[in-house]
């Protein structure tokens, strides 16, 4: 058995666009990321985009990457640019940033 302490821990930033604005994008994706036990951060841009960060296990970090090209009932998701990155370390749970 495996102990989950032991598990790589990885990190992603990823822009998502299309009508992901005003339909509780943000508020689903920070509920899913705390589903899935990872941390970091969710917030809107000025251009209508939507960014997030996540860190966590890499497993995790796949489901939620699927789940940024469904998005929430109601989004409209046109494109995922989607980046790898060496974990921060610097936050502990998931949440919306402003």
């Amino acid at each position: 058995m495996v102990n989950k302490n032991n598990r790589k821990k990885s990190a992603f930033f990823a822009r998502i666009e299309g009508r992901v604005q005003g339909v509780g994008f943000r508020y689903t994706c920070m509920s899913e990321g705390q589903r899935l036990g990872l941390s970091g951060w969710v917030k809107n841009t000025p251009s209508g985009d939507v960014e997030v960060w996540a860190e966590g296990a890499d497993d995790k970090l796949e489901l939620l990457v699927r789940w940024l090209y469904r998005g929430p009932p109601g989004a409209r998701v046109d494109m995922v640019h989607y980046e790898k990155c060496p974990p921060s370390g610097s936050y502990r749970d998931f949440g919306i940033e402003h």
